[in-house]
């Protein structure tokens, strides 16, 4: 059990994808979350996959992909910070990312499997960090975290952007 991240453990707007995950164990949430999110997936077509469910919002392929990249940009801050890097990390700029990342040129099927691979490695990550590695803090976006408050926004952010799929898009 790695427990849950105290108030000081993040910035208090992360707490909305934190509160997110049940229980104390955020890497049970992140492996179990990829089969259950994999079968999401699974059931939407190409076609589909480039649905917008207002003229100026993403596709289901750009939501993908920013879930991707965003889990990219976590994983790395907690690996910097359980490594025990202490210089402070630029902010992560989604809208940013999004409009450079050309999402829709980018097969569905493909974009699954990027998501997938990208799971795959964070769970190897948290599955090997040792255990003082989980209270190590660092900066990013000039606000504090910890690796344990990371490896709960992660999985928090995934289930965010699940629960808008299947309100707005599916």
């Amino acid at each position: 059990m790695i427990g849950r991240p105290q108030d000081t453990e993040a910035a208090p707007n992360y707490f909305a994808y934190i509160n997110q995950v049940t229980g104390d164990d955020p890497l049970a949430t992140i492996d179990t979350q990829l089969d259950e999110s994999l079968a999401l997936f699974a059931g939407i077509t190409e076609e589909k996959s480039l649905y917008r469910y207002a003229p100026e919002k993403w596709s289901i392929r750009q939501v993908l992909n920013h879930v991707t990249d965003t889990e990219r940009a976590f994983v790395f801050r907690a690996l910097w910070f359980a490594r025990g890097f202490d210089s402070p990390l630029p902010g992560y700029d989604q809208d940013i990312a999004a409009a450079s990342a050309g999402a829709e040129s980018v097969p569905w099927s493909d974009h699954v499997a990027e998501f997938r691979a990208v799971r795959l490695s964070t769970i190897s990550l948290f599955r090997n960090m040792p255990s003082e590695a989980w209270s190590r803090t660092g900066i990013a976006s000039e606000k504090p975290f910890t690796v344990r408050a990371l490896a709960f926004i992660i999985p928090g952010h995934v289930t965010h952007h699940i629960k808008l799929l299947r309100e707005r898009y599916l």
